[in-house]
């Protein structure tokens, strides 16, 4: 059966100071995931634990007391809400999720590629070439796959992002295919053993079709090395629906994504 794009495991609410906009509460993005005919979602507001040091002072304001204040989430006889956080790995591997926290989130999303904190994520001359890069996405990966999380709740978030080099969209597209074959297969073939989710981002995905070959390889040898997928729209703001529904659609057709190819939430 055919991948479908019935649920959304990457969503902001104002509570993520990078959204900050009063119509996007929790009652509205269930409002969003009732009019899409989704049946599951996951709110994942920006999150850095207190009792975890080296925190920026961006992520330092976004604690558990605050991002908590999301709770209770409101329910929905048709539509399952769950209750995650993006948290982030600095510079030196830190992972901002403390293990007595892991319990009080049903999904925790980790980007590797967030290399626009020049400082914290990365120093600057490591991330001066696209060859440099390049080398960041596979040490970064590599660290978080080899660290003790509980994989089985924890998604990979936007491997294509736009940040991993934001200075320009024919940058981004070097870096992608500077990334060295062996060592995605390598990479991948550690997360599919982990079962940790690997996400298809609608931004990741909103890509033109002379750019398909390059942003789509390592999520074809994702595929092969058997990892499983989970969308995420990275929603700020309310959703245009539709739009997201045909980036989406296009992304699992060439792919060629079906149902046991889905990284699912559970409880």
């Amino acid at each position: 059966m055919r991948f479908t794009f019935d649920h959304d495991y990457h969503i902001h609410s104002q509570l993520s100071l990078c959204s900050n906009d009063p119509n996007q509460t929790p009652e509205s993005i269930l409002e969003y995931a009732e009019k899409a005919g989704l049946t599951e979602i996951c709110l994942t507001d920006h999150f850095w634990d207190s009792d975890v040091p080296g925190a920026s002072p961006w992520y330092a304001k976004q604690d558990f007391e605050h991002i908590g204040k999301a709770l209770p989430l409101p329910k929905s006889d048709k539509v399952t809400f769950f209750f995650g956080c993006e948290t982030d790995m600095d510079k030196f591997m830190t992972v901002g999720v403390s293990e007595i926290r892991f319990d009080r989130f049903d999904f925790i999303i980790i980007p590797t590629t967030h290399l626009h904190m020049k400082g914290f994520t990365f120093n600057e001359e490591d991330g001066s070439t696209a060859e440099g890069r390049a080398r960041l996405w596979v040490e970064r990966l590599d660290s978080l796959l080899n660290q003790p999380l509980p994989f089985h709740k924890i998604g990979i978030a936007h491997l294509a992002c736009g940040l991993t080099a934001p200075a320009s969209r024919e940058m981004l597209l070097d870096v992608l295919n500077l990334i060295p074959e062996d060592e995605m297969v390598r990479l991948f073939t550690k997360a599919a053993s982990l079962g940790v989710g690997i996400e298809l981002n609608s931004s990741d995905m909103n890509f033109a079709d002379s750019e398909a070959d390059t942003v789509l390889r390592m999520f074809r040898i994702a595929k092969n090395c058997g990892c499983k997928f989970y969308l995420g729209s990275d929603i700020h703001h309310p959703a245009n629906i539709e739009k997201l529904t045909a980036v989406f659609t296009r992304a699992i057709d060439l792919l060629g994504l079906t149902e046991d190819d889905r990284f699912t939430i559970r409880k």
